[in-house]
């Protein structure tokens, strides 16, 4: 069953979704939470909570009618349960990262100091610190540094007489850490905003823009000196250097040394377990793009043991990232091998997840994951089911941002009309994709060959058709390898199809034989 793109924006209320999002324990924390707090169970802000738990699509006037509150009173009840919530959730053990350890003793730390308490304070900060140093926690452990040189002014230990020297030197190392840290984060978002605004590089020109503007932003540095968070933002700068400049195999090898730093000690899978899921995702990804079938498979397989194993923390959020990467890379792997027809039954399991997240998975999410399935459906030739999926796609309002996708969900609607033979509507999608394209400021040249081409077979004769496929297939051959145009072919695999009508087999068939050539 095909499911509706459900909007967002009729349920964006920041405090419904934060209520709507808490388990049954967390619901549970924070009636007790509440009842601790003595007198307020039948406080305003808990009768409005328990009235929006019930409550399956906000709507203010529903709160107003109830009579728990005001319309002048409800943004300032609505602003003080979110506040009580955070609290309770804070609370939670389940939430207690290494983080919130370090930052709780760092506020004791900072009360016992307040009190006047000098010498309880720098020790709970000694043993703050060295558990932020353990755990790659710097910019924490700079604040703790600070703060025990704000103490020592006051407070002189006499036990260690250059004392002051270690700590002006630490806090000199860490930062100079978080500096260049800072700098390799700053680099990495920055290209990742450049990927999303603009798209891979198209020419020469945006080439070297990309090469300048990395080169000039990567900061020296001394590798020897890198602890865990410096290498994971040095090999991310890379990765989407790689990726934007389409050096997939680069994308690989940034990608497997971004894996091994979590490989090499587990710890901080529990610590950074996002961090953990998207370079997972990136080897994944990378190893799909440069046909590393071995690999593929084996990072799949580990990924899976994974997430059976529960070696990653599971929250709204890990397990959210688990099922976009797992199964968008299970389909992955059914392309690779032209197994289209044994992945079906991952569509089932795909939209029920869809249905369940619906309303916390981003829409160009979504619509990445219509694609896949229309792809498995067209390799296994059911087209009137790829094209029901690619019309999700075209119809949805709100997608600037995957320019690239409706591009390529048009281009397949195409052949896959073409393929059932509708040809009473395949003239209409022409103009309607005409339309589209004429929008898109950077149509690749494949792009553009191909829908020439494939347009002009309307008034070929049946028996010349094949000769014509040959034609096509010789223009496009020549774009394979080209460094701005190979990663249309990852979108769309064009001329396995225009071979498959060439040599009258299933396009499944002609990936299968491609892929065991290339294994050899």
């Amino acid at each position: 069953m095909i499911k509706k793109l459900t909007s967002v924006s009729q349920q964006n209320d920041a405090l419904f979704v934060l209520i709507k999002s808490l388990t049954k324990s967390e619901k549970r924390q924070f009636n007790l939470y509440v009842g601790r707090l003595g007198g307020n169970v039948d406080a305003k802000f808990f009768s409005l909570f328990k009235f929006l738990e019930k409550l399956k699509a906000y709507d203010e006037k529903e709160i107003i009618k109830s009579g728990i509150v005001s319309k002048q009173q409800l943004s300032n009840l609505k602003a003080h349960l979110y506040k009580q919530i955070l609290i309770s959730l804070r609370l939670n053990p389940a939430h207690k990262n290494i983080r919130i350890q370090i930052r709780e003793q760092l506020d004791f730390a900072t009360v016992l100091y307040q009190k006047g308490l000098y010498k309880q304070s720098l020790k709970l900060l000694d043993k703050a610190k060295n558990l932020a140093l353990d755990n790659e926690e710097k910019n924490i452990a700079y604040e703790i540094v600070e703060l025990e040189k704000v103490i020592e002014t006051q407070y002189i230990t006499r036990s260690l007489s250059n004392r002051a020297d270690q700590l002006s030197v630490q806090a000199k190392t860490l930062s100079q850490q978080n500096v260049v840290a800072s700098k390799l984060s700053n680099l990495s978002l920055q290209l990742y905003s450049h990927l999303l605004q603009n798209g891979y590089v198209k020419n020469n020109e945006e080439l070297e823009f990309i090469n300048q503007y990395f080169y000039s932003k990567l900061p020296k540095y001394n590798f020897e000196t890198f602890g865990f968070r410096e290498k994971l933002w040095l090999y991310k700068s890379h990765l989407w250097f790689s990726f934007l400049t389409q050096d997939f195999l680069h994308s690989y090898k940034y990608a497997s040394q971004w894996v091994s730093l979590f490989k090499a000690d587990k710890k901080y899978i529990t610590q950074h377990p996002v961090f953990y899921l998207k370079g997972i995702n990136y080897l994944l990804e990378a190893s799909f793009f440069v046909k590393k079938a071995s690999t593929f498979k084996s990072e799949l397989k580990a990924f899976e043991e994974d997430v059976d194993m529960k070696v990653i923390p599971s929250n709204m959020n890990t397990d959210l990232l688990i099922f976009q990467y797992l199964y968008a890379n299970k389909l992955h792997l059914h392309f690779l091998e032209a197994t289209f027809s044994e992945g079906e039954y991952l569509v089932e399991i795909i939209n029920k997840k869809l249905e369940e997240y619906q309303n916390r998975l981003d829409s160009h999410y979504i619509v990445m994951l219509y694609y896949k399935i229309a792809c498995l459906y067209f390799g296994m030739g059911k087209n009137e089911l790829c094209i029901a999926y690619l019309q999700k796609i075209i119809k949805s309002k709100n997608l600037s941002s995957a320019e690239d996708l409706q591009c390529f969900a048009r281009v397949l609607n195409l052949i896959a009309h073409y393929e059932c033979g509708l040809d009473y509507d395949l003239e209409r999608q022409f103009v309607d994709t005409y339309k589209f394209l004429l929008k898109m400021e950077n149509l690749q040249e494949v792009q553009k060959v191909f829908l020439t081409s494939i347009r002009d077979l309307s008034d070929v004769f049946p028996h010349e058709i094949k000769n014509e496929f040959k034609k096509i297939h010789a223009k496009l051959k020549v774009y394979e390898d080209h460094p701005y145009e190979k990663r249309a072919f990852l979108y769309l695999d064009i001329l396995s199809w225009l071979e498959s009508k060439i040599q009258n087999k299933p396009i499944s068939l002609v990936i299968k034989e491609k892929a065991n050539f290339t294994h050899k």
